[in-house]
């Protein structure tokens, strides 16, 4: 099930590849190879939680499946992200609008799947070690904090590794958002309304698939 969901993503997210040369061949324009690279990153978490749990059995060190959790974890908020590359959307003299709808959204829905099939895998992992009501609460604090870390990457500019190449000032930035929250409107209506849909939009998801397993 795991090698056929890869190839799936995998055959998805090249047809939105090929979305990209097609346009750039028609219209002579490189616009939207930023869209390549976000679609890149929401891979990466995507791969963590298949290999925490692929690897699981075999893998006996703690400290290996810390580190695959962490870095799934800390990229997750990329694969929701692509869904604010939409702000791209204008009318352009080179392509017609309902193509560059359809070029971004299939780059925004990849990247949206990708998020939460890796938290499929992570659910499945977690709810093994830990109760359905902890690993229901651990996904809605999960989808608060992926809704500020999408308001951190698309205004602020912060990135996943800046965690990394630039912390105290990454985590100085947050201390100050979080303890004074009344002074950026945008930051709480990201952050909430982000959390509403991702909320609502995987509960549905994981409704379906339950209801379709169910059925058999």
């Amino acid at each position: 099930m795991t090698t056929k969901l890869i190839k799936v993503m995998a055959i998805s997210s090249a047809i939105s590849v090929m979305l990209f040369l097609f346009r750039m061949q028609w219209s002579g324009s490189f616009f939207g190879v930023f869209l390549i690279w976000n679609l890149f990153l929401a891979w990466i978490p995507f791969l963590f939680a298949i290999s925490l749990t692929k690897n699981n059995a075999a893998c006996s060190s703690r400290l290996k499946k810390i580190m695959l959790f962490g870095g799934w974890l800390l990229f997750f908020p990329n694969s929701p992200y692509i869904l604010t590359d939409l702000f791209h959307l204008h009318l352009r003299a080179e392509v017609p609008l309902w193509f560059d709808l359809i070029f971004i959204l299939s780059f925004a829905w990849n990247g949206l799947l990708l998020g939460y099939a890796s938290l499929f895998e992570i659910q499945h992992f977690m709810k093994a070690r830990l109760s359905n009501f902890t690993v229901n609460c651990f996904v809605g604090i999960l989808m608060i904090l992926c809704s500020f870390g999408i308001y951190l990457g698309r205004y602020p500019r912060w990135n996943s590794w800046d965690i990394i190449t630039n912390p105290i000032d990454l985590l100085s930035f947050i201390f100050n958002s979080v303890i004074h929250p009344f002074h950026n409107t945008r930051m709480i209506g990201v952050t909430f309304f982000f959390s509403l849909f991702l909320m609502v939009s995987y509960w549905t998801l994981n409704t379906l698939i339950n209801h379709k397993h169910h059925d058999k």
